[in-house]
């Protein structure tokens, strides 16, 4: 089956800078086990009545045990550490971040090499500890990036192939914010800055920045303090944001915007969001007018970058379980992303999955991001999963980028991002 690698809005949700770590060897998964079961502490519980039918599902076809207990919403991360006191512990459970496994590190099972490792169409996904053991391996993904009316696009004369980095980004949206009142939409929708929206470019466009200083410095753990080196890419993007659209960015500040509803509307090009923006804006367009795009702001070999694209729901195989349970554990690992059961059900709950054998999904923006990795481009990382006390560091990026929008300097922005993060850093490691 066609390759697949990214999912789901609904892992979004996820909140894992509870979760964690690693230890073990690999073994040959294809011995199959006989006396094994498998305790699967699943952190998603809407999904519990589903999974709880695979796993008698399971039962029913290899005869082997599988016990699914759900930890309560935000609870997760003290269930694991009470589960994993106890003599029958999970034998499958979540780490979900470099943090986690930092956490959780003596507990994971080296998975490379297993069979359930070998059928990852992707290894971006996967966390490693120091020693470069395979700690967790992600199940489900989702992906962000500039949403493309290509209707539009087309009426302005272009087609996305004409979108390869930031300078032509720009002379496209230049181009169509300068026609404007001729082609009757304009570049980009609003980038309104209240809670509904903020998150969107305090969150997923700082990203970008914090992606690359982070692939430059090789970060393994939340750093202490920041250089910002990418910043002057992040005002990049922000400026052809607020300068390429309908809406004055001295208003911004106020809120009251719906981005959504005006690219619904047909009233600009491009809208910065995520893969679950799929399913409403669907409604409206058909597959062929949408497509997904990288975000690009400047930054020197962006021509390969592709999607933002991430996960905290990665699984991991308690490294202290029985040599049975841990067999059992990854033959129903296996199971779940090759038997036509187990993939329906991924694509069901979980949305697309990294698996050469992933059920179909109908979402077109997993298939963009899907397309630009089968082109050798290389996804984005989610870095802000790193953020220190993301609530109040994210506050403060916003009220220094309405400053900015107002007609402060930029050099408050940098402040808030730098001095911000550090700030913020002492405030959590106190």
């Amino acid at each position: 089956m066609k390759k697949k690698f990214v999912s789901v809005m609904l892992c979004a949700a996820m909140t894992a800078g509870l979760l964690a770590g690693c230890g073990g060897k690999s073994t040959d998964t294809s011995k199959g086990s006989e006396t094994g079961s498998v305790y699967w502490l699943n952190f998603k519980p809407e999904a519990d009545e589903a999974l709880q039918e695979i796993a008698k599902t399971y039962k029913e076809e290899t005869g082997v045990e599988v016990k699914v207990v759900t930890a309560a919403s935000g609870t997760y991360s003290s269930t694991l550490t009470a589960e994993m006191d106890k003599t029958e512990a999970p034998t499958l459970f979540v780490v979900g971040n470099q943090a986690g496994v930092g956490t959780w590190g003596d507990y994971c099972y080296d998975l490379k090499g297993t069979d359930v490792y070998n059928e990852l169409t992707t290894d971006d996904f996967t966390l490693y500890d120091e020693s470069g053991k395979a700690c967790s391996i992600g199940y489900c993904y989702e992906t962000f990036g500039l949403i493309v009316n290509k209707t539009l696009l087309a009426k302005a004369g272009y087609e996305t192939t004409d979108i390869t980095n930031f300078d032509s980004l720009k002379k496209v949206a230049d181009d169509i914010h300068a026609r404007a009142s001729e082609l009757g939409f304009d570049a980009f929708t609003s980038s309104g800055m209240d809670d509904s929206s903020s998150w969107r470019f305090s969150g997923h466009l700082a990203n970008l920045p914090l992606y690359y200083e982070e692939q430059d410095d090789k970060w393994t753990e939340c750093p202490a303090t920041i250089k910002g080196t990418y910043l002057d890419n992040y005002k990049n993007i922000w400026d052809l944001y607020t300068t390429d659209t309908a809406y004055d960015k001295t208003t911004l500040a106020t809120g009251g915007y719906d981005a959504e509803a005006e690219f619904l509307n047909g009233e600009a090009v491009f809208y910065q969001n995520g893969s679950w923006e799929y399913a409403n804006l669907s409604e409206k367009y058909a597959d062929e007018e949408l497509q997904m795009i990288p975000i690009y702001t400047g930054v020197e070999g962006e021509e390969n970058q592709g999607l933002c694209s991430g996960t905290e729901n990665c699984w991991a195989v308690n490294a202290k379980a029985s040599e049975e349970d841990i067999q059992a554990t990854l033959d129903f690992m296996y199971w779940m992303v090759t038997s036509d059961a187990g993939t329906q059900l991924m694509a069901k709950e979980f949305g697309e999955i990294p698996y050469k054998g992933a059920a179909e999904n109908a979402n077109v923006f997993f298939k963009d991001a899907q397309a630009l990795m089968d082109e050798g481009k290389y996804s984005v990382g989610w870095t802000f999963n790193y953020t220190p006390n993301v609530d109040e560091w994210r506050a403060g990026v916003v009220a220094a980028l309405n400053n900015y929008d107002a007609g402060g300097s930029w050099d408050d922005v940098v402040t808030a991002f730098v001095d911000g993060w550090a700030t913020q850093y002492q405030a959590a490691n106190q």
